[in-house]
């Protein structure tokens, strides 16, 4: 999956009709669904171009090293948000999907706006988790901090029923906590105005989130 553009699968695919008729209202919030993360990945965008800094970042600044690697953290909780608002069972899980798809998808916009400005590509030379001091110890066969391993990604597209809702809630606090680690990071370390607003944006935003994902983990529970 890319930072900024997502499968037509992972957009559009819609489930099975359910005994209970869903099935036409979630084909109709699949196409919802696919504009709003359009417009917030477009507004994302917006929001870098029209606040630009006085001085650029370079290519293994600290601030382009968490934007790159930011973005790609941020994907796999899209990928994971859309899984769920496509599969979950319980209505409050598929909206906290859909929440944290749209907004997460707006913020890959604005880093990557960044990097442009910059004059910095998408990807740089250094490994994941350079920027940040004894980053590289926190990686976890070869993945940042909070991330899902491919093996976890394919239970979760894979899963059924209330399951969706219970392998999406666990990964995603997992997510969140890790996350909000890096995010700790580049605010210890930058005074770039841009990149302190947006991630002090980000950490109150996954707080209140992970708070909300707690008390659904419970109700998936039973």
């Amino acid at each position: 999956m890319s930072a900024s553009a997502m499968t037509e699968d992972e957009t559009t695919a819609t489930p099975a009709v359910d005994t209970d008729g869903r099935g036409t209202t979630r084909r109709t919030g699949s196409l919802a669904l696919l504009a709003a993360v359009v417009v917030g990945l477009l507004l994302g965008y917006a929001g870098g171009l029209l606040t630009p800094g006085l001085v650029r970042p370079g290519d293994t600044s600290v601030e382009a090293g968490f934007a790159r690697d930011m973005t790609t953290h941020h994907t796999q909780a899209v990928e994971m948000g859309l899984t769920a608002y496509r599969s979950a069972t319980l209505p409050a899980v598929r909206q906290m999907a859909v929440d944290i798809a749209t907004g997460q998808q707006g913020e890959i916009g604005a880093m990557q706006t960044w990097l442009r400005q910059w004059g910095l590509a998408p990807t740089g030379s250094e490994p994941p988790m350079s920027w940040m001091p004894d980053g590289r110890e926190t990686l976890r066969d070869g993945l940042m901090p909070g991330m899902a391993s491919s093996e976890e990604m394919k239970a979760l597209r894979e899963a059924q029923g209330i399951a969706v809702d219970q392998q999406f809630l666990k990964l995603m606090i997992d997510h969140h906590l890790g996350g909000i680690h890096m995010i700790d990071a580049v605010l210890d370390a930058t005074d770039d105005r841009e990149v302190v607003r947006l991630a002090t944006t980000m950490k109150s935003t996954q707080q209140n989130e992970l708070n909300n994902l707690l008390d659904l983990q419970k109700q998936a529970k039973g």
